[in-house]
């Protein structure tokens, strides 16, 4: 199988089992563009790595330093066969091109819900919006729960914040963690939306926004916005 690239990856693929999700911190803006270049040429010298890697996607982070890497796999056995076969020779590559990257842990999730675009909304997304979400502890119903508090108070909120286009919230496979990869038209929409009412998070002020907030069991996170860079999947080549 050949590498095929694509405009941006989807994650609501009803085929993909798991999802990867990590960061690099690469240091400066030059530095993101060369590590860029870099996967693209340590990617498309060879062939695909695995008919269960399903997409595999690049964001540059707004910070100036950091990429935030997306990977969907059919399961978490094609992730493994990849880290035993294929992920250290591409890494080599990339290392020799950009020494010193420091690559920070990475999380396996499963997709639990989506918020999807309107039938014929053909925006596409200049913007991913990265939010975790951290709890005290393993706790399956715990993380699904806090998504549905998320989704009520958007079905109940009468502002729909302008250029978000779909979010895809993730539950981490060990019960600690959420990750919602919300996509925008732009940063400068998703800007916007936080100066918004509601102490610089989206979402109108209300009982319902406050308890998502304030959820207990909640102990961190952070919102990051990164810009598409790169996406690929296999293509149909021999």
């Amino acid at each position: 199988m050949t590498v095929q690239f694509t405009d941006r990856p989807d994650p609501a693929r009803d085929d993909a089992g798991i999802a990867r999700a990590s960061t690099w911190d690469v240091g400066t803006p030059e530095r993101q563009r060369q590590a860029v270049d870099a996967i693209r040429k340590a990617w498309e010298s060879r062939e695909w790595p695995h008919p269960g890697l399903l997409s595999y996607s690049v964001h540059v982070g707004e910070d100036g330093r950091t990429l935030l890497h997306y990977s969907q796999w059919s399961g978490e056995q094609a992730y493994q066969d990849f880290v035993r076969e294929g992920r250290d020779v591409r890494n080599a590559d990339i290392d020799a091109a950009v020494p010193g990257i420091e690559r920070r842990a990475s999380h396996t999730y499963e997709l639990y819900r989506s918020g999807l675009r309107t039938e014929g909304d053909t925006r596409e997304a200049g913007c991913v919006v990265i939010v975790d979400v951290e709890f005290a502890g393993p706790d399956p119903a715990r993380q699904r729960d806090w998504v549905d508090a998320v989704f009520e108070a958007l079905g109940e909120d009468p502002h729909t914040p302008a250029g978000g286009i779909a979010a895809h919230f993730h539950v981490s496979t060990d019960g600690t963690r959420v990750l919602n990869y919300a996509e925008w038209e732009s940063a400068g929409h998703h800007i916007e939306a936080l100066a918004a009412p509601g102490e610089g998070v989206v979402g109108s002020p209300s009982p319902l926004w406050e308890r998502v907030q304030k959820y207990q069991g909640v102990t961190g996170g952070g919102v990051n916005r990164y810009t598409p860079a790169l996406s690929m999947e296999a293509g149909a080549g021999a």
